[in-house]
């Protein structure tokens, strides 16, 4: 991750979640992420309403001129990308797996490159019913609230999963053709002779 709030926005939601796919909404706690709060969100997982914000933070509405709660968040992107958005909103709820993407900004002054984080909350137990978000510049430029941006788009996007340590060879496999674990992998020997 390139942005100092989508670093420590991860950092802390992994650290809330433990041994968890994602942590529940109450466990994230807005006085430890303070210095992030500007740039985070909070999305209601909604597909008939475009996902809803229910929060944003103000350097989000000063990056995009207006104030962002209860506007759908699909709305923010270009024709070419809303789709996309759309569906890595459902994978995000869908598979509580994290993303991470680049995004670029048009505005009057020109092409702003920003960073969007996605994360899976839990809400009261369930799934499917809130993500927690942050949408950053790279670097701050100096014109951040004077000028809006006037359209986003999705950029390459990038899934951070929990580290695999060790992965159990099926059950029908004994002996050497279960494998072995090299640097992450499991290794089957075979092949070409």
């Amino acid at each position: 991750m390139k942005a100092a709030s989508t670093r420590k926005l991860f950092a802390y939601w992994d650290e809330r979640r433990g041994s968890r796919l994602a942590p529940e909404r109450g466990d994230i706690e807005p006085g430890a992420i303070r210095e992030v709060l500007g740039d985070s969100f909070i999305l209601a997982v909604d597909p008939t309403a475009d996902h809803p914000f229910r929060i944003a933070g103000t350097k989000l509405c000063a990056l995009v001129g207006r104030e962002l709660k209860g506007e759908p968040f699909a709305t923010l992107w270009d024709d070419a990308s809303r789709q996309g958005m759309r569906e890595t909103v459902s994978i995000v709820a869908d598979e509580a797996s994290a993303v991470v993407a680049g995004a670029t900004a048009q505005t009057t002054e020109g092409v702003l490159d920003l960073e969007m984080l996605l994360l899976p909350l839990y809400h009261r137990g369930k799934r499917h019913v809130r993500l927690l978000g942050a949408l950053a510049p790279i670097t701050v430029p100096y014109w951040l609230g004077l000028t809006r941006v006037t359209t986003l788009s999705l950029g390459t996007l990038r899934h951070i999963g929990p580290a695999i340590e060790a992965i159990a060879a099926p059950p029908f496999m004994k002996g050497p053709a279960a494998g072995r674990i090299r640097r992450g992998l499991t290794v089957y020997d075979g092949g070409r002779n």
